[in-house]
């Protein structure tokens, strides 16, 4: 029976994942092979291969496709592609590495092999050029710049195999789904329209009311938190799941939300991640994405609504997923609940307009958030791990 789902990005999925007698083949070869090790998030990157996430890609980027993807987010296939997917390397490794080589994929912080590539291509690139066309800005206070700019001189392309999903399956357990997954689970529930949610932060009211409206013109929603590498200050996987359960058990109708997790390391890209962020959750049988304030932003190198306007910029066609576009959000007194600024006729005075900062600072002096910014219950959770930085 043919699937209601949207299609995968590029018509089907590809992961990338060897299993069984193949998997055990592979990595006793692949332990005489020359051995590239990886950063967290070209190891992360791999991950996203593996489950299927980043089909069709089969692998790392070679230099026409890369090229395509930064100036003109286009593969040379004419398949959209916001933000290239590379393995970089030292220019002495690259000399080391004739083409046609097979290499071990190791994950530097682990020592854990990956998986193995064959490398058909090298080659260098322009990292400024790079930085100013996928984050729109060459500052390396950007996070996402500053690892541009501190990784290797060359990158090496190729075709990929899998070994490893590195902790996440058993870290997450059943949190932890591919996008196989997904799509068998929506199927099961007879679901077509499906919003997804992507966050990196706990869900705050502002969330849930963007997650709500959803809710109320789709079928479900799939709330798919990041739970790769953040920046330093950004609240910790563990302590962000907890938040997300006692959220869904006291505020949600279970059947119409869906909570996984996914392994990518963030970007913080603005425009183009929000993208990167639709063809996966495509990929994973989202029909929509719900796209807020500042989606993959840092700092104030975005406007509160690029990551909105990008998907006007891109060919018709050129994603199946669409986008929810929210309004800011916030609790409003005299309305009497959650409005929007496209709902709500009053001034800030009236509403919980709360800075992060300032959220910060309340729960690391213990001082609860107003219920009105986020439920109780999550405050609880925050505050004591706030309060035990502290200690």
């Amino acid at each position: 029976m043919q699937s209601k789902l949207v299609p995968p990005h590029g018509g089907k999925l590809k992961p990338l994942l060897l299993e069984g007698d193949t998997l055990r083949t592979e990595m006793e070869r692949a332990a005489h092979f020359p051995r590239v090790r990886m950063s967290s998030r070209e190891t992360s990157d791999l991950i996203m291969l593996a489950m299927g996430a980043f089909s069709p890609l089969e692998g790392f980027m070679g230099e026409k496709d890369y090229h395509g993807v930064v100036k003109e987010m286009r593969m040379t296939d004419g398949i959209l592609w916001p933000i290239p997917i590379t393995l970089a390397v030292t220019k002495e490794q690259a000399q080391q590495i004739k083409t046609g080589t097979e290499i071990a994929l190791i994950d530097d912080e682990s020592g854990e092999l990956m998986g193995s590539m064959v490398v058909e291509e090298k080659f260098t690139y322009d990292k400024k050029e790079e930085a100013i066309n996928v984050f729109r800005t060459d500052d390396e206070a950007h996070p996402g710049v500053a690892k541009i700019y501190a990784q290797p001189d060359t990158y090496l392309a190729g075709p990929v195999k899998v070994f490893s999903e590195g902790p996440y399956p058993e870290k997450y357990g059943d949190y932890y789904a591919r996008p196989a997954e997904t799509r068998a689970i929506f199927e099961e529930r007879g679901w077509t329209r499906i919003a997804g949610f992507q966050t990196r932060n706990p869900i705050h009211r502002s969330h849930e009311y963007v997650t709500k409206i959803a809710m109320e013109v789709t079928d479900g929603v799939l709330i798919h938190p990041l739970v790769g590498k953040l920046k330093a200050g950004d609240i910790p996987a563990d302590i962000r799941m907890k938040s997300y359960e006692i959220l869904i058990d006291h505020y949600y109708v279970k059947e119409n939300v869906v909570l996984k997790v996914y392994p990518m390391e963030m970007r913080y890209g603005g425009p183009r991640e929000a993208l990167l962020h639709a063809i996966f959750r495509q990929n994973f049988g989202c029909s929509h994405l719900i796209i807020g304030r500042d989606h993959a932003g840092v700092g104030s190198y975005y406007g509160p609504f690029d990551a909105q306007k990008i998907f006007d910029e891109i060919p018709e066609g050129a994603l199946h997923i669409q986008p929810l576009n929210i309004d800011w959000t916030f609790y409003c007194f005299k309305c009497g609940g959650m409005a929007s600024m496209k709902t709500c006729p009053h001034g800030k005075e009236d509403r919980v307009l709360i800075s992060g900062t300032k959220v910060r600072e309340m729960l690391a002096n213990g001082q609860m958030p107003p219920a009105e910014f986020t439920r109780p219950e999550v405050g609880k959770i925050l505050m004591d791990y706030y309060q035990s930085l502290n200690q």
